[in-house]
């Protein structure tokens, strides 16, 4: 016979809550910490504090299969942190919420909204088609 191989393994895991906190957001001065956020994150969304609509987006992106990061802005520093992140986009306004996927600008609670009504339909549409063949068939 062979012998049994021992499947207890210790992993280090954070529970939901603690994966759900926003993201802290350290002062350099120059904006760059801001930069480093959007830069390092896959899938940020970007908030006030707070804010039910930042909320909505982070819930909707759960709904695609996505786990953001979500950094939440204080409102004395919300001016500062447009600005930055008016540069990083080239000089485009950017409206809060704003989601960012891989350093660039996705767009705000409306393209979000659209992304997942589009997916939805899709998917729905899918199933659809699925189903009335099954009909023709019987």
């Amino acid at each position: 016979m062979q012998g049994t191989i021992s499947c207890a393994r210790n992993y280090n895991m954070t529970t939901v809550g603690e994966s759900l906190r926003p993201l802290p957001l350290k002062t350099q001065g120059n904006g760059e910490s801001v930069r480093m956020v959007v830069e390092e994150n896959a899938v940020i969304v970007i908030g006030r504090r707070g804010c039910c609509m930042c909320h909505v987006v982070r819930r909707l992106l759960l709904g695609l299969g996505v786990n953001p990061a979500v950094l939440e802005i204080e409102e004395e520093r919300e001016e500062e942190v447009l600005r930055e992140l008016e540069r990083i986009g080239g000089g485009d306004t950017v409206k809060l919420p704003a989601v960012y996927v891989g350093g660039r600008l996705f767009g705000g609670l409306d393209r979000v909204m659209a992304t997942h009504i589009s997916v939805f339909n899709k998917e729905n549409e899918s199933r659809f088609s699925k189903a009335q063949a099954c009909l023709r068939l019987n």
